[in-house]
């Protein structure tokens, strides 16, 4: 389980970077880092008892992974002050729905 954990986690910094080499190039390291900034998102995960729990899946358990919140999640992509913020944190839902899926073969978008 350690394993997967690592690649969760690292996948949470490797598919921004990826997204910012493919698509924001140019202001790279604005977009990278504000895309990194999202994962502040998992700070909901410390009103969970207890914080961590490997078998539990973030999508729908903690207030700021929850589905209806990918659509203003999407929403903030369309605006130019908000896009890097928006694909940060569309990333991480995505990443941890696809974790939902690994886990629990739950899939939540």
């Amino acid at each position: 389980m350690t394993g997967i954990l690592s690649l969760h986690f690292a996948l949470h910094f490797l598919a921004p970077g990826a997204v910012t080499l493919a698509f924001f190039r140019k202001q790279w390291q604005k977009a990278f880092l504000l895309m990194i900034a999202t994962m502040l998102v998992d700070i909901d995960h410390v009103l969970a008892d207890p914080i961590y729990d490997p078998s539990r899946c973030s999508m729908g358990t903690h207030p700021l992974h929850e589905p209806m919140l990918l659509g203003p999640y999407t929403v903030l992509c369309f605006f130019p002050k908000t896009r890097y913020i928006g694909v940060g944190l569309v990333i991480h839902m995505l990443l941890d729905s696809l974790d939902c899926q690994r886990t629990n073969g739950v899939w939540f978008l």
